[in-house]
């Protein structure tokens, strides 16, 4: 399989090149020339496999010509140590667990998926020299990458969050750990964390020095498996119908909490392969520039605002690239398959408490929006699936507070949150960044 960048302008790549690289030399995020759509077969007894199967058929399709395939087999086994299970929240709407991994983050399944293919084509390298690993974080992003590159060899991560931004909680699970990760507080937004990551891949001086590539969701090897537990949702939801004896997932409406919304495009993806979803929604906290395209057919980014939601607080969603490419930068095309909801932290709050209340399910502020959006959105017949990305102790104090619970906080969290803090202070201006990196 090759890899193009969106902007055009790029060597076509390998997936060895995309992956290792991350950012293609225009800045461009790679694309897949072709999508590989998979066999009715597999979607014909798909509850019938395990979420590991799922997955590992899905990551042949999409990497199976570039990875040997016991090597493919064991990182799909070795990433999912873990479920991703749905759940019946109320009437017609479920959720897809996505935090039962080690950070509880849905960021989990790209990241340890990612971490292992980086180190399966840095051991075919002769002579590599130490790959060093950016990523901008505005909450899961920094914690899932890494506790997925925790003690690999070969790789050194480097994890930039804004100073402030992120819950106690998220920042414990990146910035006590040491070893080969380095956390680096910015003063600033996470657009400017961003900012500072994009510009350090273009420059060719510090590339000179040093070798770079990032695992925020523009590379493909993080967002690309997000697509296996959309899949594994369908075959859940297939499975319940069956017990059920509905046959209403044949409207399956599937939503997607959005920031930098590479998990949305990873179901698209999946959708493109065959996955018979009818239509999805893009959840968006009070960011909503994606909302704001859907109606007008404009793309505007601004700058982020802080909310509730923090992991969605993104200005410029990177994949919104890919998203445009994929349907051939058709505004019609994109907003026949996708919906747009948009929540201020007020109607977190309140869906929270009514969801609480009426369920007992306790919803982080980010599920919060997924959740309220398909209850505003669904129609008749239809059933819907909403991310529920990260357990809500990881939002303990807001979650607590709003609900005027105590929300019990897992062991796995509990152990980062005995660790000892260590970061690096930074500022905003990419030369400080470079002289930085220039003396590592």
């Amino acid at each position: 399989m090759k890899y193009y960048s969106t902007n055009g302008k790029a060597p076509i790549a390998d997936l060895h090149k995309a992956v290792v690289k991350g950012l293609a030399e225009d800045r461009g995020l790679y694309m897949p020339e072709r999508i590989n759509k998979l066999p009715q077969e597999f979607f014909d007894n798909i509850e019938k496999m395990s979420f590991q199967e799922i997955a590992y058929t899905v990551a042949s399709a999409f990497f199976g010509e570039d990875v040997d395939p016991d090597a493919l087999h064991d990182i799909v086994y070795d990433t999912l140590a873990f479920d991703c299970p749905v759940v019946n929240v109320k009437d017609n709407i479920y959720t897809l667990e996505l935090f039962h991994g080690p950070t509880l983050a849905f960021k989990d399944v790209g990241a340890r998926f990612m971490a292992r293919l980086l180190q399966y084509f840095i051991k075919q390298e002769s002579g590599h020299k130490q790959v060093n690993v950016l990523v901008a974080t505005s909450g899961d992003t920094g914690s899932a990458v890494a506790n997925g590159f925790l003690g690999v060899e070969g790789i050194h991560v480097y994890v930039l969050y804004p100073k402030g931004k992120v819950s106690p909680i998220q920042e414990c699970q990146f910035t006590t750990l040491g070893k080969n990760i380095t956390a680096i507080e910015v003063d600033g937004v996470f657009d400017d964390c961003q900012a500072l990551v994009k510009n350090a891949f273009m420059d060719a001086e510090l590339n000179e020095h040093m070798k770079l590539t990032s695992a925020n969701s523009i590379n493909v090897a993080r967002f690309l498996p997000q697509a296996f537990y959309y899949f594994n949702a369908y075959a859940r939801m297939k499975e319940n119908a069956k017990i059920e004896k509905c046959n209403n997932v044949n409207n399956l409406v599937m939503c997607v909490p959005s920031g930098n919304f590479g998990n949305i495009c990873a179901a698209l993806f999946g959708h493109e392969m065959g996955l018979p979803i009818k239509r999805f929604i893009a959840a968006n906290n009070a960011n909503d520039i994606f909302y704001k395209y859907l109606q007008t057919g404009k793309y505007e980014p601004k700058p982020s605002k802080q909310t509730l939601a923090n992991a969605m607080d993104v200005g410029d969603p990177s994949n919104f690239a890919r998203i445009y490419d994929l349907y051939d930068k058709s505004h019609e095309k994109i907003s026949a398959l996708i919906s747009g909801a948009t929540y201020s932290d007020e109607q977190i709050r309140e869906t929270m408490r009514e969801c609480y209340k009426a369920s007992g399910y306790i919803l982080d502020p980010h599920g919060a929006c997924g959740y309220q959006a398909l209850a505003d959105g669904l129609q008749a017949g239809e059933v819907g699936v909403f991310c529920e990305t990260a357990h809500p102790a990881k939002f303990k104090e807001k979650v607590d507070e709003i609900l005027g619970i105590d929300v019990e906080i897992p062991e796995r969290l509990a152990a980062f949150m005995r660790g000892e803090k260590q970061s690096v202070a930074m500022s905003k201006d990419f030369a400080d960044f470079k002289d930085y990196l220039m003396h590592q």
